[in-house]
């Protein structure tokens, strides 16, 4: 869809004509965006935590785990989405797979730092309770850890959000679709930026409920804030 004339009016960045017009094409892309961002963040949460347990319980692999993280990290969406089409051909799943990677370092690196500032008084009373390793890590160390856990997945859901957008260079884009198509019909003003007021509304919202999430999963963070 094109704006009718050249002229400012003609072309209104903010028209609710365009959203009631196109609500089919915004609702199913704010579907699809938030759809794939929920299932990149809990497959990377899936991958990350074991990752990070293990850099914790050994800390001779620290480097390698957050190192490979990093070098991924590095790569440029678009590139990288673009790499993994000859084997995942285009998609969904391209997309899926460098938003997992992008996510990944963020996490591991915020459970790591979670498990390693556990206080060490509490890791003695569990010593002197007759814990175990494994049993100190997952009902002492993981738990105390949750407020840096739930910070790094805050932080990786409202990047991925971002990162979505670029997912339209390999025909899997959400809201960035969109955003693309406003800028080829002639730069439609209404079309980019409704989509990139959704693309931001998305990530307020998700950061609200992680945020939600994690006041309702440590309150005992919270009562010592306000000791």
């Amino acid at each position: 869809m094109t704006a009718a004339g050249g002229d400012a009016a003609a072309n209104p960045w903010l028209s609710w004509e365009y959203v009631q017009r196109n609500w089919g094409d915004i609702s199913h892309a704010l579907q699809q965006h938030t759809s794939l961002t929920l299932q990149a963040i809990a497959i990377a949460v899936l991958i990350a935590v074991p990752l990070g347990m293990i850099a914790h319980l050994q800390p001779r692999l620290a480097a390698p785990i957050v190192g490979t993280s990093s070098v991924l990290y590095t790569i440029p969406s678009l590139a990288l989405f673009t790499v993994l089409v000859p084997f995942t051909g285009i998609g969904r799943t391209p997309v899926l797979i460098g938003l997992v990677v992008y996510a990944m370092l963020v996490l591991v690196r915020n459970i790591i730092v979670g498990l390693g500032g556990v206080d060490d008084s509490v890791r003695d009373a569990a010593r002197g309770l007759g814990y175990g390793r494994l049993r100190l890590l997952l009902t002492v160390e993981l738990p105390n850890a949750l407020p840096a856990v739930i910070a790094g997945i805050r932080l990786a859901t409202v990047t991925t959000v971002a990162l979505v957008t670029v997912g339209v260079a390999v025909g899997y884009g959400g809201l960035g679709e969109l955003i693309f198509r406003g800028f080829r019909n002639n730069k439609y003003h209404a079309e980019i930026l409704t989509a990139t007021l959704l693309c931001l509304a998305l990530a307020l919202l998700l950061d609200l409920v992680w945020w939600l999430i994690g006041r309702a999963v440590t309150p005992w963070a919270r009562r010592g804030r306000e000791a």
